[in-house]
């Protein structure tokens, strides 16, 4: 349920952008979505559509990057992608490492008229 706040709060900055630019419509969002975010691309998407109408967001359609987990091994100097629920090096499976991605949640660009 985490997902409707965090969609409040992504709404609010694209009305404020689009005062603020004096936008008159926002058709399309891009946004960027870490895999340990835990936040539901779908459901961003259907509480976006509830909490838009009557804005000059109505009707945005909402494009949605995943991030995945990415980490800089301390162990054996890996750099890269870090297997789905596999919480360990994939190259030395140690457990001594740093996340460098998949945390992000952000909006990256917007189309607007």
């Amino acid at each position: 349920m985490h997902e409707l706040a965090v969609t409040k709060g992504l709404l609010k900055i694209c009305l404020e952008e689009g005062e603020k630019h004096k936008i008159e419509k926002i058709n399309k969002i891009n946004i960027k979505v870490g895999e340990l975010t835990d936040l539901v691309p779908d459901c961003i998407s259907y509480y976006f559509n509830i909490v838009a109408r009557g804005t000059i967001a109505e009707n945005t359609e909402i494009n949605v990057e995943k991030i995945p987990l990415e980490i800089k091994c301390n162990e054996c100097g890996y750099k890269g992608i870090m297997g789905k629920n596999d919480y360990k090096c994939p190259k030395c499976k140690g457990l001594q490492y740093e996340i460098t991605k998949g945390r992000e949640f952000y909006l990256d660009t917007m189309e607007v008229d």
